[in-house]
């Protein structure tokens, strides 16, 4: 009995030591006391120092996990005054059943409770947002399985340098309403923007499904967003099959603002500035290219349409555009150019924006653009742009069509080829514009006027008609980093030549300078003569064009032309003369200066040639009244119709790839010997040959113009 009850005793003591430990423990136990091993599991785990105040656990099969204060400090590089996430409780639920038995983590429920996340950005690559997971973390694990995400009072502070960027989100979950409910979803995710981005005001709704559901790509995501990004307008409606890949997108996109220039900082993608804009269309993934398809819109006072596709995951985006307009303002495109998009003609403009664009052109002294080409972001996407214009619309536009075919890689804008049509004819040059600094550009243009009809470029004035075509070619090749500095230090040539029309007149207001009419009536052309041929050669030397001939030949007089034009400081030195073909009387046919700046030149008679002319008639008039007419009958000049050869001769240059260089001695040969002493000189040269048939044209000419005088 006693061996019996000593047994006894030992096996009382055996279970009943270790049951009161247990039970003494867990009446003194803190589950705070695990907290260091917690901590540095999980900093571990991240690569950050991670912190908990207080730890409670309550055991079960699902146990509840609660922890107060959890902090997640920022990493050595960047030190703000408050850490990178804060949680003021974190409350998890955990399936320890599935764990044990099926090595399954399933958390049925996390809660936040004012979680607040502080992200900083310094400089590119420089961030507190970027985990750095240790070599041992990496290693391929089941992802938990996550029943339910609940965010109260959730507070995201961004401030993003690179970016100029200072912005706050309110983070908040609630049950589904609205789009997200329409997708049988329980619950939404709202998030609301307010603050700064790319320097400008930031505010703006997103509202999403559950974000659980971020994760079954079998269940569309649903997103509402409305942003305002300055005086840019952004909708995105609509779902998305995986968020993070962005497949099965389909989305209704709409963007409206005052300037698409100002999308670079939300797209990525460089765009010259534009007038107002509004634009909608889809937005989709397909064959891995995001595509903003059959979008449709107006660009000031152009329709503007096509499709956009990007290649997401490159270093450098890859953008295609096919765009489409029936009709264009080439004022709306004034931003391609360095010039103010739409200026004070923009559709939608306030009188106070009007006199401000207004204000600012008459202020500036320069005609050619000098807004600079900004390299770097040039080289922040490459562009391959297909666009087509059906019809160029303004009062005094000749122009019908644009066509353009442009290649932007890594900075460099290949141009081939640009083209406008005018009527039957077409301008179309190739352009190459090849960075060659962070600040210069090798600028190379190659253009050519292919029968470019007259009868359009008349009807543009309103005033004046006629028939016939120009031709000629252009060249340019310069370094420099704008329009205004490519002219400025530029080498090549320009040449035109017209024959076989009928023009009232030539001299007219289409190229945007306001002094055509009155040069007519200067050079006392009648707006009803016959333009039979106008030839126009000019070199171009280092930014300062040379006139190498310029002649129009009228039914009334052959007009000429001589002096430069300094692009340099965009100043003109030019002179015209007018000798009529027949007797006139009444004329004082003093040749016209043109002086001043390109944007605002003067016309005058040239004051030597007229005081001349002026005193004779004052002394004749003192002497005899009668005879004081006589300064002022012309007896005509003999008209060597010279157009025949200089047409042949700019058009040989034009063809030769050498515009603009010296013309043949035909220019100024006054006849038909003139001309076979031309093909003498120049055949020792080898700059021109003028054959017996030019000599024949010329004196049919001559007899055809004898007939109509008679």
């Amino acid at each position: 009995m006693t061996d019996m009850r000593r047994r006894r005793t030992i096996l009382w003591l055996a279970l009943g030591v270790p049951a009161g430990l247990l039970v003494l423990l867990t009446i003194l136990w803190k589950w705070d006391w695990v907290i260091p091993l917690v901590d540095a599991r999980a900093s571990a785990a991240i690569g950050r120092n991670v912190t908990i105040a207080h730890l409670h656990v309550r055991p079960g099969r699902v146990t509840t996990i609660v922890a107060d204060n959890l902090r997640i400090a920022d990493p050595e590089n960047v030190a703000p005054s408050t850490p990178f996430v804060h949680v003021s409780h974190l409350k998890l639920q955990l399936n320890v059943v599935d764990y044990l038995f099926h090595q399954r983590i399933v958390i049925p429920f996390i809660d936040l409770d004012h979680p607040t996340v502080s992200i900083m950005s310094t400089a590119p690559g420089k961030n507190n947002y970027t985990l750095r997971f240790p070599a041992s973390s990496t290693a391929s694990t089941p992802a938990p399985v996550i029943g339910q995400i609940a965010i109260e009072d959730g507070q995201v502070h961004a401030v993003m340098t690179p970016l100029k960027a200072n912005f706050n989100l309110a983070v908040a979950t609630k049950a589904a309403s609205g789009v997200v409910a329409q997708h049988a979803q329980p619950d939404e995710i709202e998030v609301d923007i307010n603050g700064t981005y790319a320097g400008q005001p930031i505010d703006g709704t997103l509202i999403g499904g559950d974000v659980l559901s971020l994760r079954n790509s079998a269940q569309p995501y649903p997103i509402d967003l409305h942003l305002a990004n300055g005086a840019t307008h952004v909708s995105l409606v609509g779902t998305v099959d995986d968020p993070v890949s962005f497949k099965g997108a389909n989305f209704r996109l709409v963007f409206a603002g005052d300037n698409m220039a100002n999308l670079y900082p939300l797209t990525g993608i460089p765009i010259p500035a534009t007038p107002r804009y509004q634009v909608a269309g889809q937005l989709a993934y397909v064959d891995h290219r995001i595509r903003f398809q059959d979008f449709a819109g107006t660009v000031g006072n152009s329709d503007l349409s096509g499709t956009i596709t990007e290649a997401p995951g490159n270093r450098r985006p890859d953008v295609t555009m096919d765009l489409h307009s029936q009709r264009v303002d080439l004022a709306d495109l004034g931003g391609f150019l360095g010039t103010t998009p739409g200026g004070a003609h923009e559709t939608g403009a306030t009188p106070a924006q009007r006199a401000q664009v207004a204000a600012a052109e008459a202020k500036s002294p320069n005609l050619l653009p000098t807004t600079p080409i900004n390299i770097p972001k040039l080289r922040a996407a490459d562009i391959h742009l297909n666009y087509r214009a059906e019809h160029i619309e303004g009062r005094s536009m000749p122009l019908d069509q644009l066509i353009v075919a442009m290649d932007v890689v890594n900075g460099a804008i290949d141009l081939h080829p640009i083209t406008f049509t005018v009527g039957d004819g077409k301008i179309s040059g190739d352009v190459a514009l090849t960075p060659v600094s962070d600040d210069l550009v090798h600028a190379k243009a190659d253009v050519h006027f292919n029968h470019v009809d007259v009868s359009t470029l008349m009807a543009a004035t309103h005033v004046f008609h006629g028939a016939g075509s120009i031709s000629g070619r252009a060249e340019l090749d310069s370094v420099g980093n704008s329009i205004a500095s490519w002219a400025a230090d530029g080498n090549g040539g320009l040449s035109l030549s017209m024959s076989g029309g009928d023009l009232s007149a030539v001299l007219v207001d289409l190229s945007g300078l306001e002094f055509g009419n009155a040069l007519i009536s200067a050079l006392g052309i009648p707006r009803d003569t016959n333009v039979r041929c106008f030839i126009g050669d000019f070199g171009l030397n280092h930014g300062i064009v040379d006139t190498r001939a310029l002649l129009l030949d009228t039914g009334q007089a052959i007009v000429r032309g001589s002096g430069t034009i300094d692009l340099r400081d965009q100043r003109i030195d030019y002179r015209i003369s007018a000798k009529p073909k027949h007797f006139s009387i009444g004329s004082l046919p003093a040749p016209i200066d043109i002086t001043g700046t390109l944007k605002d030149p003067g016309i005058a008679p040239a004051v030597a040639p007229l005081a001349e002319r002026g005193a004779a008639a004052v002394a004749l008039g003192i002497l005899a009244a009668p005879l004081a007419i006589l300064p002022t009958i012309q007896l005509g000049v003999n008209d060597p119709h010279q157009c025949a050869d200089l047409v042949r001769e700019v058009q040989a240059q034009a063809r030769s790839g050498n515009p603009g260089a010296k013309l043949g001695a035909a220019t100024a040969s006054p006849s038909g010997s003139g001309s076979q002493k031309a093909n003498s000189d120049n055949g020792a040269t080898g700059a021109f040959q003028v054959t017996g048939r030019g000599d024949a044209a010329v004196r049919q000419l001559n007899r055809e113009e004898l007939e109509r005088i008679k």
